[in-house]
């Protein structure tokens, strides 16, 4: 059966649709938190070194080596890695970017249904809090946290109900097609929540400080702790003891309060005043690995989505300028809207004790902020403002999880759209209904999050820029990129390709071995390692890995089963 090559329509919609896959939950809730929890400006500075190293090679590599491809007739990653390296081990090593996109589907559109559950919820009236734990509680209710199998409710302060109609939306939106259906929402989708983005930091930044009982809890020094790589806090005693936890932050201070306060602090057994520099933070191999990892998160690299995406592509259209203008937008997004939103508002609500009791990704979004809204004049508005856009930026990306499903069915198995949908739709939902079903502790989210949103997302991109560096080779790469681009990219990021970034890759994931996995020099391992090998190992983390196993077992069949693989061995490799 012969399926119809799809295409873009237009540039900007192939732009919006890759920046639309990168602009998330993670640039509005994850990138604030990993920037208040690992020393502002220093993370900062880690984070930009991270962009021009890994994120913006690798995001070019995926580009060039996704339209070269397309060109030659493939538009999974299976096919273009087989295409691209003509060997045949390439295709099961391309099986990890169908797996990824697939497998983060099934729990990040459970998410996506709690941002537009919370949405209703504020449009309703029925997010009044006066306290964090009230908040978490009412999250660990809506998502049925509490027990495997709670979360199967269809009540408004449910979220069942949302996570069949996003569900079907996808769905919906997937069938129509590159053009009419993500290109589309993504035109409209992309402006939209960056209008939504604006008015809520507006509203966020004219807070100035609202209670009155605490006038250190002010926007100025929310964006100071949040920005400033240099910081003074004043911190209490909170229990008997001399170890750290013992300690709670309590005040941001400046220089001149500093000053004023040092010999009382000093005389009282009760309080301390700790200062951080740059220099302390940027030594720390924490903050270099956060960086990276919110690197690849950020710009959807190592998803195999941008492959899939860019094989769409004409012969001649721009791949460098385009990479560019989706990567700065998805950074206009996290570091000019996320980062300026999200922890200055819980600062001057919570205070520096409220924001680094809970800088975590879920902590931040659904607990911290509704308490936010709901103490701020107006709050339901833009509170309701504020989920609505995250529901619209889950969308943008949750659509992209699916095309290179999609893309690989129909090209494993040689069929149109409405089948390969039908296909992904009944394999993703059982994936869905097994992530919601084991909810307590979001355990299933929170491991298949870890080994594929985290671990096979660095290693995909570690094999893209080796592929792109050593076996395409630098010069034939940059051949391929330059055709049909506006500008050219600087040559020595040809050296950052070929030697830095793998180089940077390796000793990060070395450094993750030694730390996370062995637990040498920093006490036990990780706990996503104890849940499957420690004495108190967990079920569901072992039944979540099972699913990846099944996936990976699934796809390496079909593409051992597609023979035009196989044929592609003796082509030119340029060949339109």
């Amino acid at each position: 059966m012969a399926v119809r090559k799809e295409s873009w329509n237009t540039r900007i919609g192939v732009i919006l649709a890759v920046a639309g896959s990168a602009v998330g939950l993670g640039n509005f809730l994850r990138f604030p938190g990993q920037a208040a929890q690992h020393g502002g400006g220093a993370f900062m500075i880690a984070y930009f070194v991270s962009l021009l190293i890994l994120g913006l090679p690798i995001c070019w590599a995926e580009w060039t080596m996704g339209r070269l491809g397309g060109r030659m007739g493939f538009n999974s990653c299976p096919g273009i890695l087989n295409a691209i390296t003509r060997h045949p081990a390439a295709k099961y090593l391309g099986v990890i970017g169908v797996v990824i996109p697939i497998i983060i589907y099934m729990y990040y559109v459970y998410i996506e249904a709690w941002c537009l559950g919370y949405a209703i919820s504020f449009l309703r009236g029925e997010m009044n809090f006066n306290r964090v734990e009230d908040a978490a509680g009412h999250w660990g209710a809506f998502i049925g946290a509490g027990k495997d199998g709670d979360a199967f409710g269809f009540g408004w302060g449910e979220v069942g109900g949302y996570l069949i109609f996003v569900f079907i939306l996808n769905f919906i939106l997937i069938y129509r097609g590159l053009a009419k259906g993500i290109e589309w929402f993504c035109k409209f989708a992309m402006p939209t929540l960056i209008l939504l983005a604006l008015l809520v930091l507006v509203r966020v930044l004219t807070l100035g400080a609202p209670d009155a009982n605490h006038p250190e809890n002010s926007v100025s020094k929310g964006l100071g702790y949040l920005w400033n790589p240099n910081k003074i806090i004043l911190e209490e005693r909170v229990a008997d003891g001399t170890a750290e936890a013992a300690w709670r932050q309590t005040a941001l201070l400046l220089p001149d309060e500093y000053a004023s306060l040092r010999e009382t602090v000093e005389a009282d057994p009760a309080r301390r005043i700790t200062k951080t520099t740059l220099l302390e933070k940027i030594q720390s191999p924490k903050v270099w690995l956060a960086a990276a990892g919110q690197i690849f998160f950020s710009l959807s690299v190592g998803f195999g989505i941008i492959l899939t995406y860019a094989s769409y592509l004409r012969k001649n259209d721009d791949v460098v300028l385009s990479g560019l203008a989706a990567t700065s937008a998805n950074e206009f997004c996290e570091v000019a809207m996320g980062g300026l939103i999200t922890v200055t508002a819980g600062f001057v609500f919570l205070g520096i004790a409220g924001v680094a009791a809970n800088s975590s990704t879920f902590d931040l979004g659904f607990k911290v902020l509704p308490l936010v809204f709901s103490e701020m004049p107006a709050g339901g508005l833009f509170g309701f403002l504020f989920f609505f856009l995250l529901f619209l930026a889950a969308v943008t990306s949750s659509l992209s999880m699916l095309q290179p499903g999609i893309a690989f069915v129909e090209e494993a198995l040689d069929i149109n759209r409405r089948q390969s949908v039908a296909i992904l739709g009944v394999i993703t939902a059982f994936g869905c209904a097994f992530v919601v079903y084991f909810s307590k502790d979001v355990k299933a989210l929170d491991t298949l999050d870890f080994w594929v949103g985290t671990f096979l997302i660095y290693i995909l991109a570690t094999i893209q820029i080796i592929i792109f560096g050593w076996v395409l080779g630098i010069d034939k790469g940059f051949e391929e990129a330059h055709r049909g681009s506006a500008i050219r990219i600087p040559r020595f990021f040809g050296f950052i390709m070929k030697w830095i970034c793998p180089a940077f890759l390796l000793l990060i994931f070395s450094t993750w071995v030694i730390k996370d996995v062995v637990g040498l020099g920093a006490g036990d391992p990780d706990y996503h390692i104890l849940d499957l090998f420690g004495e108190t190992a967990n079920t569901t983390a072992w039944l979540s890995i099972g699913v990846i196993a099944i996936m990976f077992s699934f796809v390496a069949i079909l593409v051992s089963r597609v023979k035009k693989y196989r044929a592609v061995y003796d082509q030119p490799l340029q060949e339109s």
